[in-house]
């Protein structure tokens, strides 16, 4: 029993029962036992196959059988092996039995790098804002451990010259060793995936240190360095032949000084970029505002044509052996417009780099250049340089455009990174995940796809949200109110191509921390490809803002049909007991 106090002089008292099994899960109970008080291993397998599509084979389901019951029941031998209506519950509420989609590395890894979205880091060594925040090796060993293969360090030489920090330049972030910061990569590249991890660096060092860099990146990765035999590649080599390598994305050092009046050809106006849309109001907590401060950056130029105050030097000698490591060759060729970087050479691959607003501005009228130039190239998005408390923006124009890396803010909380951290669940959470054919497709007339084309419902997703449970185990008895039990609401939507996105609500259960809403949502998909099922459970509250109780977002195509467990994470995308 759970007590709320009401008042000096009584208090309400409020049963906390167990989850009870929705109605629907009753009737299939009752259709796969046959109208009996157990369902038999047999039937179990058929409910698999017929209602969760699984195949599985006879020792697994009877495996699955006897850990349910072992769980249930903490009993070693268990003499009973047929499943009672509440243990075929427990079954079906059970996140390590029942996910919601598949843990296993499921797409073809064998294509060229360049055909993959690919989980990428931004300001990877920052602990937190991009302006005074320490820099450190532990998010970059954080990302890392979650899945993140593209990490960005930016190098400058120390105050004497002779080494290099990494840190976010002319800001007051306290630098970190370079050579820690490559160890830690070493360490933990491949603790989450066995596909390549990419590094790129945004250099602003000199020659001999260039040179010294080279030094410390082949002492340090020796063969696990992927150095191409050519300065540049004609075509990427695939995740699968790239696994357990690193790699090394920057500007060939002779490029740098070329480039200095570039980017303001194609520079965004001010743009909108709201988080009050169609998701709701940014979940905010008491002491971190996760919009953004400001909405253009006067100042701002591409990362990749980074020019500072060494450029007069950097020219004047070349680094053969640290070029000689630049697998992914960054940069924007000779030329003022955008158009013409976007330009796909015959004899090479390469990397260019957008901010957000850039890539905003390139979609108004290069979108079918853009989706042209990622089917071989690599382009790189980041966020504009007004996101002080490292917020992120719409991760879907890059993906909808085939970026490859779209570059996130590890650190900065907030619902965007929640469509990144779902986004990389698909495939395994490997980290690399296969780009829908249509982005790659080429027309009978060498025409390719077109995100501003009117496109027509190809999938509808029915979503039945039946019940939530488990509160009580992460949040204490008055967290959401003082004087009662909480009152949930669940808002279910999707978020994808522009067409697609929308936000749907539940109605709210008061005074009970184990919500039953069953009811049942109905989504048309025009790119269920890139489709994103989005879920929020929020506390209702007449006074003041509502809670935020959890949340997920899964790969609409990567979902497991029937009735499924689904488990929630809180702000900063960890899980939920």
């Amino acid at each position: 029993m759970g007590s709320y106090r009401v008042c000096v002089c009584f208090q309400r008292r409020f049963k906390v029962a167990e989850a009870e099994p929705p109605s629907d899960v009753k009737e299939l109970f009752q259709k796969y036992s046959d109208g009996g008080a157990h369902m038999t291993p047999d039937n179990f397998r058929r409910f698999l196959a017929e209602v969760q599509g699984d195949d599985v084979s006879l020792i697994e389901h009877q495996n699955v059988v006897e850990q349910v019951l072992h769980k249930r029941h903490h009993i070693t031998k268990f003499a009973r092996h047929n499943l009672t209506l509440d243990d075929f519950h427990y079954f079906l509420f059970s996140t390590e039995f029942n996910p919601p989609i598949g843990s296993k590395v499921n797409q073809d890894m064998s294509a060229p790098l360049s055909h993959y979205f690919i989980y990428t880091g931004h300001n990877s060594y920052l602990t937190g804002n991009q302006l005074s925040s320490d820099c450190s090796d532990v998010p970059i060993i954080k990302a890392l451990n979650r899945g993140v293969r593209v990490v960005e360090l930016d190098i400058w030489p120390n105050s004497t010259k002779d080494d290099v920090l990494v840190l976010h330049g002319r800001t007051l972030t306290t630098p970190v060793e370079l050579i820690k910061c490559l160890k830690s990569i070493k360490e933990h590249a491949f603790a989450a995936s066995p596909y390549p991890v990419i590094i790129t660096l945004e250099d602003h060092l000199t020659p001999d240190l260039q040179a010294k860099v080279a030094q410390m990146l082949t002492k340090t990765f020796g063969d696990m360095l992927f150095c191409p035999n050519h300065e540049t590649l004609k075509e990427f080599p695939s995740p699968e032949e790239l696994k357990g390598r690193i790699l090394i994305s920057t500007k060939p050092p002779k490029e740098y000084a070329e480039t200095v009046k570039e980017n303001n050809s194609f520079k965004s106006e001010k743009s909108k970029d709201s988080d009050d849309d169609e998701w709701g109001k940014e979940v905010s907590t008491k002491n971190q505002n996760e919009n953004d401060v400001g909405d253009s950056d006067p100042n701002q130029h591409s990362e990749d044509d980074a020019v500072d105050d060494l450029a007069p030097e950097l020219c004047s000698s070349e680094a053969p052996s640290y070029k000689h490591l630049i697998a992914i060759h960054a940069g924007k060729p000779k030329g003022t417009t955008l158009k013409d970087a976007l330009k796909v050479e015959n004899d090479k691959v390469r990397r260019l780099s957008l901010s957000e607003q850039a890539l905003e501005k390139a979609t108004e009228s290069l979108g079918t250049d853009l989706i042209r130039f990622t089917q071989k190239n690599f382009l790189r998005v980041y966020p504009k340089g007004t996101r002080f408390n490292s917020s992120n923006y719409k991760p879907m124009i890059g993906w909808m455009h085939g970026a490859q890396m779209v570059a996130f803010n590890m650190q900065g909380y907030g619902r965007n990174l929640w469509l990144m951290h779902g986004m990389f669940r698909s495939n395994g959470g490997c980290g690399y995940v296969k780009k829908p054919e249509f982005l790659m497709n080429v027309g009978p007339n060498n025409e390719v796809f077109n995100p501003k084309d009117d496109l027509p419902v190809r999938k509808t997703l029915k979503v039945k949200v039946y019940l939530g449970d488990g509160w009580r185990m992460d949040f204490k008895q008055t967290h959401f109110d003082t004087y009662s039990p909480p009152d949930f609401y669940a808002r279910v939507g999707i978020a994808g191509a522009p067409a697609d996105q929308i936000m749907k609500k539940t109605k709210i259960i008061e005074d009970n921390w184990i919500p039953t809403w069953e009811e049942e949502f109905t989504f048309p998909l025009r790119v269920p490809e890139l489709a994103l099922l989005r879920v929020e459970v929020h506390e209702y509250d007449m006074s003041e803002t509502d809670d935020f109780a959890g949340q997920t977002c899964l790969p609409v195509a990567e979902l497991k049909q029937g009735i499924r467990a689904v488990p929630l994470y809180d702000r900063k995308g960890e899980k939920l007991n």
